[in-house]
């Protein structure tokens, strides 16, 4: 529906065997039985059905897959022998796989406009790229999104990294010039060296702007519940961001604040800062909030101070 729906730009072949037809698109009873050449396969089946369809997308030569489909390790040891029988499929034909247990990708520039989700909105064209290990989350954002007008390029729902995973994505869009500013929501990294060598290479080009959860105990207990993940030491989180430069934030709100700052603002020269008041208790407290936070107050030099006072 939602391929359809948004005018995704290449073709689709609706695959199930108890269909003639879908969306008045001619269904196909496997994946074999399709006769085009087929990029990627949108699978979303019961979990255990995956490993044989997988085979069938190998044997057809596709080279890529979203796996939407859930209970594999994030629901405990059966599912986490599934999810590696699928692994062992994918990597026997050499298929790059997102997911399982995602909510899909949404690619929105003008030659592709593939919202391979389940989610009810697309977003508009812009210069982020996300990427979330909560499918969850990939809905509120681009509720949020739409009501605050934030655009996205690239939309990543990572599920169980079983293949591709942040380290991946961060690789792939550190030269991709319609992305400007990269979103995180992460619950593990997977290997914290590899990301803080990428990740230190990323931030010089265009922001990381990520939430780390699992700062606490009882969080880090519920990630390997969520998506099978074991949550790293907080602090050790903070010293990774920090060598790479990446800027942690704690709340969703505060991910998309700043990705609407980045987005629509020219980076500052330097940490100097002037604020602009008719009253002044919250100049004092926006002082204090600067100052606490590293930035400056500028000093305004005569000539400045004599215009404004020509305006106020």
């Amino acid at each position: 529906h939602n391929l359809i729906k948004y005018e995704f730009k290449g073709a689709v072949f609706p695959v199930n065997p108890r269909a003639n037809t879908i969306y008045s698109m001619k269904c196909y009873p496997s994946v074999t039985a399709i006769p085009d050449p087929v990029d990627l396969a949108i699978i979303v089946v019961p979990a255990r059905i995956v490993p044989a369809i997988m085979e069938e997308c190998g044997k057809k030569g596709v080279r890529g897959a979203i796996i939407i489909s859930a209970a594999f390790k994030e629901v405990g040891e059966k599912g986490a022998k599934l999810e590696l029988e699928v692994a062992q499929i994918c990597k026997k034909y050499g298929i790059r796989v997102v997911g399982p247990n995602c909510m899909g990708v949404i690619n929105t520039e003008a030659d592709v406009r593939m919202n391979a989700t389940f989610a009810i909105t697309m977003p508009i064209d812009g210069s982020i790229g996300l990427m979330s290990q909560s499918g969850a989350l990939c809905g509120s954002i681009l509720d949020y999104s739409m009501e605050s007008n934030i655009g996205y390029s690239k939309f990543v729902s990572m599920g169980n990294k079983m293949d591709i995973s942040a380290n991946d994505l961060l690789e792939a869009w550190e030269n991709d010039d319609a992305i400007k500013i990269i979103l995180m929501y992460i619950e593990s990294f997977g290997n914290p060296r590899k990301f803080t060598k990428i990740a230190r290479s990323v931030t010089r080009k265009k922001p990381i702007i990520a939430v780390k959860s699992g700062r606490t105990l009882a969080g880090a207990r519920a990630i390997s519940s969520h998506t099978g993940s074991l949550a790293e030491a907080d602090v050790a989180t903070d010293a990774v961001f920090h060598q790479c430069g990446v800027l942690r934030v704690t709340s969703i709100e505060d991910l998309l604040d700043l990705s609407k700052a980045f987005s629509t603002q020219p980076l500052p020269a330097g940490p100097r800062t002037a604020i602009l008041t008719n009253a002044g208790g919250p100049g004092l407290m926006a002082t204090d909030a600067c100052v606490s936070l590293g930035l400056e107050m500028a000093q305004l030099e005569g000539w400045a101070k004599r215009t404004l006072r020509e305006h106020l």
